[in-house]
């Protein structure tokens, strides 16, 4: 509403260094008749006051003033510790209390703040960094003050007020209750990674808030890892605790260290801590043989030299045994192959052999190809045989002891004709082949191949098919290995980007890979992630239905879920948890009993490493903006005892001009008087005909009084 005000404004007559000249001289002259106690002195010096004040020229200020009111800013911590132990339904009481509160306050606008909620990607309880934001909009001289509703532990508060940017009092109500007792298990150091088949090591310590125990006390620890029975260790609280963690496999190896619950504790979730890592081989070896020069040998050669991970020892058979020229051995420049050491002595240190358009010339001797089998069967080792019309003559690797780990057999005929490569059904699903660029089409767009070699009674998956839609890859498991037979050696047009090219980088990588035993590339895999209190289950199969999920809850409870189709080999949902901490998830399926494991609610450490309610962070900021730091339940505001439920929620009062504002029961905001100006009217006092008589008036009654 409009108002008025009413003030004296001066605007000098004439320059403002002249008009403080004339004052000053004004001055020293009626200090000059006073000092000499001249007759008429005074009317002389009340002369030249009047000159004086006509030359500063008086005028009558009225403004018409609108009040701007004040702007309070409440800001609600939702963080994940506010949702323990009551605080939630402890904060919408004080929410609905201090919203009835401000509410009274005539003028008052309230902006309310929900901060760091749970499903904030910035990590830790950053009230003063939502609280900007709200502070980006509100103009700096109507701010009365800021009200934090919050249990305390804050991890953005400035070091000083003047890192606020505002002039105003913070104000903290704390949920919770000052005596609150919590343990939880604190990761010291942990790997990231770790070499598979070797071990690191993770550093844990036990902490402690709110009480102190006895020096020495024992507690237990529950170690679990993966495929091993639970371990238990005695240790001491606050004293570092080392864990050996086994990197049984290649991928996310998972450790967890369980802390067991004692009486009076705020909450077990962050009893519980896991430690993830990824598993790294050492850099794969792979041994590359080509039967002889051709043009797709420099494709293997140059995709498996640009994996970083992977050591490539490569053969090209230049001189077959039955190749005769007459030239002396030691005037050749060549490396005579060394058969025994790498297909006896060292064949268990590959992890992957490739035959490329290789054919059997007595350079290996029948043992090696029945040692080769026995890698893949008994050794879990990998053979990739990728085949030109080599394979379909008398020289194929058929006709050795391989035979019995190769996918399928040759007939004898040999395709010479332009044919696309395609995905089969079972392709669509297959990890190697699935989303391949330009495979999801009934025709993909890849350019054509000229050349396959038939085969029947293929074994294991048929993934790609070509001339005639015969078998172009098909990929098998022999017992503890895996077998890939490529039946065209036209892969190198791809590459060279004939009629089109095609992704030959990502099959060929795809393929060795899986050879290799990838976790990204298992055909039957369940997958969990966590965001917040969300988990999403991701199962990968090869069949056409699936079984229902299992999830153990971090409290024990075990539940089912059904998932739903999200494409061709892949089934997914997500579901809402309640409660924070591990999950355990495990199917069945053709390949055996299948797990995972997600941390949900607590993906942030920070947040959850200290629960407790607590005055320690907030009060020095607060009580330097002269505000007050309040518990809300625990030992009441006035020496009441408060109830489980009751909250005790200070008056607010405005108040200007005060320093402190905050006391016992009370909250003060300040009174900014902020106001925008909408019209100002001036009226002269002392100028034209008044000021001209009244001076004449006293000049004339000085004269007369000299005169007597």
């Amino acid at each position: 509403m409009p108002m008025s005000n009413w003030s004296i404004d001066f605007s000098p007559m004439v320059p403002l260094p002249l008009f403080w000249a004339g004052v000053a001289l004004a001055a020293v002259l009626v200090g000059v008749l006073l000092f000499r106690r001249a007759p008429g002195g005074a009317l002389r010096a009340l002369a030249l006051g009047l000159l004086v004040t006509a030359l500063a020229n008086p005028n009558l200020k009225e403004e018409e003033r609108e009040n701007l009111g004040n702007v309070a800013i409440v800001v609600l911590d939702e963080s994940t510790s506010q949702t323990l132990a009551g605080r939630p339904q402890q904060m919408e009481d004080i929410r609905r209390d201090i919203e009835g509160k401000l509410g009274k306050i005539p003028g008052l606008e309230v902006k309310w703040v929900r901060a760091a909620r749970p499903d904030d990607t910035r990590g830790g309880t950053n009230l003063f960094t939502d609280l900007n934001q709200a502070l980006a909009t509100t103009p700096p001289d109507r701010l009365a003050g800021v009200i934090m509703v919050t249990d305390g532990q804050v991890h953005d508060v400035p070091k000083s007020a003047g890192g606020l940017g505002f002039d105003a009092p913070v104000h903290a109500l704390l949920t919770g209750r000052p005596d609150e007792f919590d343990r939880r298990i604190e990761i010291l150091s942990a790997p990231k990674f770790g070499i598979v088949g070797q071990s690191r090591t993770v550093e844990v310590a036990v902490r402690e808030a709110g009480r102190t125990s006895r020096p020495g006390e024992q507690i237990t620890l529950r170690i679990r890892r993966e495929g091993r029975p639970d371990e238990l260790r005695r240790a001491e609280l606050n004293r570092k605790i080392a864990i050996e963690m086994q990197f049984p496999r290649p991928g996310q190896n998972i450790l967890e260290v369980e802390l067991p619950a004692v009486a009076g504790e705020l909450t077990p979730a962050n009893n519980r801590v896991v430690v993830t890592a990824e598993g790294v081989r050492e850099n794969l070896r792979v041994l590359l043989v080509s039967g002889e020069p051709h043009a797709g040998e420099r494709t293997w050669r140059n995709l498996l030299k640009s994996d970083a991970a992977v050591d490539l020892v490569h053969f090209t058979i230049l001189r077959p045994p039955e190749k005769q020229d007459g030239t002396p051995i030691n005037q050749l420049s060549l490396i005579a192959f060394p058969t025994r050491e790498l297909f006896q002595v060292k064949i268990r240190e590959f992890d992957l052999i490739i035959f490329d358009r290789y054919q059997h010339r007595n350079i290996l001797l029948r043992q090696y190809y029945d040692n080769i089998a026995q890698y893949v069967r008994e050794h879990g080792g990998a053979l990739l045989v990728a085949a030109g019309d080599d394979y379909a003559g008398p020289t194929s690797l058929i006709n050795t002891p391989l035979a019995s780990v190769l996918p399928a057999t040759p007939t004898g005929r040999v395709y010479e004709m332009p044919f696309k490569a395609e995905l089969t059904k079972q392709g669509h699903m297959h990890p190697v082949t699935r989303d391949l660029p330009g495979g999801k089409t009934d025709k993909p767009t890849w350019g054509n191949w000229y050349r396959q070699v038939d085969v029947a009674n293929p074994r294991g998956q048929v993934v790609l098919q070509g001339a005639d839609d015969k078998p172009l890859l098909v990929l098998d498991r022999r017992e503890k290995g895996r077998v890939a037979l490529l039946t065209s050696d036209h892969a190198w047009l791809w590459a060279r980007g004939h009629d089109g090219g095609g992704p030959h980088t990502d099959l060929l990588r795809r393929l060795s890979h899986w050879l290799m035993k990838e976790p990204d590339l298992e055909e039957e895999r369940l997958l969990a992630t966590s965001k917040g209190l969300k988990l999403t289950i991701e199962r990968r199969t090869m069949g056409a239905a699936i079984k229902p999920v299992t999830i153990s809850a971090p409290g024990g409870g075990n539940a089912e879920v059904n998932l739903e189709k999200a494409g061709e080999g892949i089934w997914r949902s997500t579901i809402d948890v309640k409660e924070p901490g591990l999950y355990k998830m495990q199917t069945l399926s053709e390949a055996g009993n299948l797990t995972a494991v997600a941390l949900a609610g607590v993906e942030d450490p920070r947040e959850m490493s200290e629960v407790t309610a607590t005055d320690a962070k907030l009060k020095p900021l607060v009580e330097a903006t002269g505000g007050g730091v309040f518990w809300t339940r625990g030992g009441g505001l006035f020496g009441a005892v408060a109830s489980d439920t009751a909250v005790d929620v200070p008056r607010v009062t405005m108040m200007s001009g005060a320093r402190v504002l905050a006391g016992s029961g009370w909250l003060g905001l300040k009174d900014r008087e902020a106001y925008v100006t909408r019209g100002i009217k001036l009226t002269p006092m002392f100028t034209g005909l008044l000021a001209l008589a009244a001076l004449l008036f006293f000049i004339t009654l000085a004269w007369w009084r000299e005169g007597k």
